[in-house]
């Protein structure tokens, strides 16, 4: 085995998609692979990783899930990502399979391109790049534009070179994949569903295989043992920041913050929620996300809030010796007041 080159996949997706949903149905029916698993969190409070760490997987252990918290895989590659990959190649048992799961915020390009230095590239090769999308969310307009206005602003207004960096961001991660999973297609309709398949295959001029997914339930089989090679390929999956710096074009970047918002006891998680709807669109939160401590339950209640959407289930028990606390991490856009939002949050108590 030690002479072979390890598979990894790279999970993608934009900010809410459901990858740590997926990742979590792969690992406890990944059929007895030994999974390392890389995660690179985006903010302080590592959310993702205490979620996956409680998926009680026998394959893919505690100490075979590590959490890169510096920032963004894409900005951190030299620093976070080369490290990491060389410690975990130094080790006596090495994994059968390692499975990187990217920040909502991440270009995969950079990472994927990383595997090709001397180092890496001998041991390892990128089995497949797989990018979840939200589907309700896509089907709502929430990551697309009205193409025909924006052609027509365009003979108008030269300003409008460009769609928004969001947007490119979103095109981006369909660029680069292998594998597009078509995530939360239960909460749409067959028309919704057409209208989404159309609208991603319009984002990307390559042809990635596109599947239909419900809860992230996707089988190992199908996520792992693509074979592509894919760091072959990146030179041919360039994103919109590398097309337009190759033609001397300066690019404007979205900016994203995030920050942690702790809050004692929720007595009523319901009504918690409905008021926290509220909040998230008035301040245009793009992502939030954590724990709550509901006092009387024994579990703690993890949530997930993409947009005014917000997903609530009690994950795992509170462990012996573990503080009980309420912590989200909130997500927006660099113009966001952390101020205003956070003592909006704060006043939901």
């Amino acid at each position: 085995m030690n002479q072979q080159k390890i598979p990894a996949t790279v999970i993608t997706g934009f900010l809410g998609a459901g990858k740590t949903t997926m990742i979590r149905n792969l690992l406890q029916n990944a059929g007895g692979k030994k999974i390392a698993l890389i995660i690179n969190e985006f903010g302080d409070l590592g959310v993702d990783g205490d979620v996956l760490k409680g998926c009680g997987a026998e394959n893919c252990t505690e100490d075979d899930i590590i959490e890169l918290t510096n920032g963004c895989i894409c900005c951190t590659v030299a620093d976070d990502f080369i490290p990491t990959m060389t410690k975990l190649l130094e080790r006596d048992a090495r994994p059968d399979h390692i499975v990187i799961e990217t920040s909502g915020l991440a270009l995969p390009q950079p990472l994927v391109a990383a595997f090709n230095w001397p180092d890496i590239r001998t041991h390892v090769t990128v089995d497949g790049v797989i990018t979840v999308v939200d589907s309700a969310a896509v089907a709502a307009g929430r990551f697309a534009d009205d193409h025909d206005a924006v052609e027509a602003r365009r003979v108008e207004d030269d300003s409008l070179d460009h769609e928004s960096p969001i947007e490119e961001l979103f095109e981006d991660q369909l660029t680069c994949a292998d594998l597009i999973v078509l995530n939360k297609t239960d909460l749409i309709d067959v028309d919704g569903l057409g209208r989404v398949r159309a609208e991603v295959a319009s984002r990307t001029v390559r042809k990635p295989t596109i599947i239909e997914a419900k809860n992230g339930d996707v089988p190992a089989a199908v996520l792992l043992g693509l074979g592509i090679g894919t760091e072959d390929d990146i030179v041919n999956r360039k994103s919109h920041h590398e097309l337009e710096h190759e033609d001397g074009t300066p690019h404007d970047h979205d900016e994203f913050d995030s920050f942690v918002v702790e809050l004692g006891p929720i007595a009523d998680p319901v009504a918690f929620v409905d008021a926290l709807k509220g909040v998230i669109a008035e301040h245009d939160v793009l992502r939030l996300k954590g724990f709550v401590d509901v006092p009387g339950k024994p579990m703690r209640l993890q949530l997930q809030a993409v947009g005014s959407r917000i997903d609530t289930y009690f994950d795992r028990a509170w462990t012996p010796g573990e503080a009980r606390a309420t912590r989200l991490v909130v997500i927006g856009l660099h113009e966001m007041d952390e101020a205003i939002v956070r003592k909006a949050i704060e006043a939901l108590v």
